[in-house]
């Protein structure tokens, strides 16, 4: 609605607006381009323009969209997942990913996987075994084994801990921020 607001301000016509995605009728002049620009940079979004931090978006969202608000278990290949929804070949997505972001899609995944993990072993509705297969694991000690190489800690001594500390979903797998630091209290 913000979007298309500020569209509307800026005498643009649009054909599309989608969650991350604008498609307008005209061409729009430098001009409007910064204008729209500043007004969206107010209200916390930004105008992407290049074609590849685009793509890079939506493969963060796409896999944030699958692991932290997919109810029913995850019993896809992300790969296929991936290419299926954002029609592009995964490995030109996973080079691209690379060399953009300093770390593999792979291990954008893992990072996610196991912050939806903690935030399983907090909300303690669900057992270890039944994480494991709703998180599409093999089994609960690969689960138990990928927990603990990112957290330092395994499943069980993580919901033993006073101070569960979860990262913010936008800060997970980005090179610039700390994996989640837990404290015993």
């Amino acid at each position: 609605m913000l979007v298309k607001a500020e569209l509307k301000k800026l005498g643009l016509h649009y054909i599309l607006v989608e969650l991350g995605e604008i498609e307008i009728m005209e061409d729009i002049t430098e001009k409007q381009r910064m204008e729209l620009k500043a007004a969206l940079q107010k209200s916390g979004l930004e105008l992407m323009e290049d074609k590849k931090a685009m793509l890079i978006s939506k493969i963060k969202s796409a896999i944030i969209e699958m692991v932290h608000y997919t109810e029913e278990a995850i019993k896809v290949n992300f790969s296929d997942y991936l290419s299926e929804k954002l029609k592009y070949d995964y490995t030109y997505m996973a080079n691209l990913f690379s060399e953009v972001q300093g770390t593999t899609i792979e291990q954008f995944i893992i990072f996610h996987k196991i912050e939806r993990v903690k935030e399983l072993i907090i909300y303690n509705e669900l057992n270890i075994t039944e994480i494991a297969w709703k998180m599409n694991y093999s089994s609960v000690a690969h689960l138990s084994n990928q927990f603990k190489k990112v957290t330092g800690l395994s499943p069980s001594h993580f919901k033993t801990l006073k101070d569960k500390r979860r990262s913010p979903i936008e800060d997970i797998g980005n090179n610039n921020s700390p994996l989640s630091v837990i404290e015993e209290t």
